[in-house]
């Protein structure tokens, strides 16, 4: 069954120091472009990522997102106490050497708000989050995520499936419509041309235009057109059924189905079969959008 290429897949786990969540979604699109929107992987580890999503999901836009959730106890945010010290020092040696009644600072928890104000006394140091220990915890989430993102895809491709295979059967109905206007057309053509003599006060060579009229109409016959249709449409549905990854194919398939039926269309010669090409024309239209998005 096919895939669609749009598709959510998110996944969690439990590291030591919190909770790590993986997130990939995808649109279509021509290749595997791959976007990863998150600082906390390692350099180390960003190519062996890579191939994994472009061997799980082939083809697509695809961003590829890591959030973290620290604990309650780690998240708190922490004295850097020998650093704090320092600037204490400092500040007491600048109050010695110009004067303590110059520094205004006759209360100590001024000095201290003014400390902690200070770069990197508070949470000077963070701790990577993803590292060699944890990595096999962290991998196992990126694949769940995208065993996740994987079935959301072909829940969509049954959906997409459906869908264009009834706009296909749609227009081999079509086509098979346009067979009880044959006759029909044909004789008007005829008509029109005896109309036209008559208009004119002329009076032609019987034989000769019998053999004009047989070319004209000829000229005008549309039924090579019909079969090479329905053999593009079986075709399509054929290659749906049973390729694997099939979109691309299935859009060069429906470019030369609409072949047929735009030569359809201006040999046509008749109002009944315009209505039904131009019906024939918006299945096709919704098939070409829909295919876009088949992997």
């Amino acid at each position: 069954m096919i895939k669609s290429m749009t598709g959510y897949g998110k996944a969690e786990a439990i590291l030591a120091t919190g909770k790590i969540t993986v997130e990939v979604r995808s649109l279509n699109g021509k290749t595997a472009d791959i976007s990863i929107k998150t600082s906390m992987l390692p350099k180390d580890k960003e190519i062996t990522v890579r191939h994994k999503i472009a061997n799980e999901l082939t083809r697509g836009n695809i961003d590829f997102f890591v959030t973290f959730e620290p604990n309650a106890a780690d998240s708190a945010k922490k004295i850097n106490m020998d650093l704090a010290m320092e600037y204490y020092q400092q500040i007491d040696q600048l109050a010695g050497k110009i004067g303590a009644q110059n520094l205004q600072l006759q209360n100590p928890n001024d000095l201290l708000a003014m400390i902690l104000r200070m770069p990197e006394v508070m949470d000077a140091k963070k701790q990577d989050v993803i590292t060699d220990e944890n990595w096999p915890v962290v991998e196992a989430c990126i694949d769940e995520a995208l065993k996740n993102i994987n079935e959301f895809r072909s829940q969509e491709g049954v959906i997409l499936y459906n869908d264009v295979t009834e706009k296909v059967n749609n227009i081999l109905e079509f086509s098979r419509q346009v067979e009880q206007f044959e006759n029909e057309r044909i004789e008007t053509i005829r008509e029109k041309i005896l109309n036209r003599f008559a208009e004119l006060k002329a009076e032609p060579d019987q034989s000769r235009l019998e053999q004009e009229m047989i070319f004209y109409i000829e000229k005008l016959d549309i039924n090579e057109e019909k079969v090479r249709l329905r053999q593009h449409c079986n075709y399509f549905l054929d290659t749906i059924a049973n390729e694997v990854n099939p979109g691309k194919k299935l859009g060069f398939i429906a470019q030369e189905m609409g072949r047929e039926i735009n030569t359809t269309g201006s040999k046509a010669n008749h109002t009944e079969i315009q209505k039904i090409v131009v019906k024939m024309k918006d299945e096709l239209e919704k098939i070409k959008e829909q295919s876009l998005n088949i992997l």
